[in-house]
């Protein structure tokens, strides 16, 4: 494996991934209509900066590049070239501080990282496989800025029954959220409200847009049947208001 090139990983392995999720791979030539492209992954596509290993175009819109590396290099460490093709090529969609496509990629093939320039934090994270084509237009047309403020204007008191504790903990938690962080510890007493701070906590976020599903999980039945119970009477409370 450690001997392998950059061109058979992308062939055996990155393409594989590609199309596993309905990207179409073509390379590109002089006169490609890209305005034509639907779900496509265009090989070796220039830029300013040089060619892109992939440009990921969706509905005639570039959304995504892809910096690709054989599978003996570490893949964190190269999104800075996805950075560089991000500022060069000649058709970007958008402008946020310099970066003309929002999304960018590095893999080996084996280990992908993302990263969503529109954000100023400029923060990645590694990925358990590529977006789809749907998933990158859910994305870009979401407008998380707007989510942020909604979520921010709205008073959590407008939540009754939150002790001021738990007020806190929804604040502070949305404040880290806001902050781009993704990976937080809300620590409780037993008796002390943990399922209906999380309850109200979901309840603002989705409300607010800033997250479409959440996953809540448990480690027991019974504790699955009580935020059950208390989710169904949180969502009747708040519809007599």
């Amino acid at each position: 494996m450690t001997q392998e090139s950059e061109s058979k990983t992308r062939k055996q392995r990155i393409n594989t991934k590609l199309k596993s999720l309905n990207w179409q791979i073509v390379k590109y030539r002089d006169g490609l209509d890209t305005s034509a492209l639907q779900c496509h992954a265009v090989e070796e596509y220039p830029t300013a900066n040089g060619p892109a290993d992939y440009a990921l175009f969706v509905k005639g819109r570039l959304l995504g590049v892809v910096e690709a590396k054989k599978v003996a290099v570490g893949a964190q460490n190269v999104l800075e070239q996805a950075k560089r093709y991000s500022r060069g090529v000649f058709n970007g969609i958008g402008n946020w501080r310099g970066y003309r496509v929002p999304f960018l990629y590095s893999t080996n093939g084996e280990n992908i990282y993302s990263l969503d320039v529109r954000g100023h934090l400029n923060i990645f994270r590694e990925i358990a496989s590529f977006h789809t084509a749907d998933a990158l237009t859910e994305m870009f047309d979401h407008d998380q800025a707007a989510s942020y403020t909604r979520l921010q204007n709205t008073p959590i008191k407008q939540i009754e029954r939150l002790r001021p504790y738990q007020e806190k903990a929804i604040a502070a938690t949305e404040s880290a959220i806001v902050k781009g962080k993704r990976a937080m510890l809300v620590a409780m007493a037993t008796g002390t409200g943990k399922t209906f701070l999380t309850v109200a906590q979901i309840y603002r976020l989705l409300e607010a847009k800033v997250a479409k599903r959440i996953l809540f999980l448990v480690d027991r039945r019974a504790l699955a049947a009580q935020a059950i119970a208390i989710t169904r009477h949180f969502l009747i409370e708040r519809r007599k208001h």
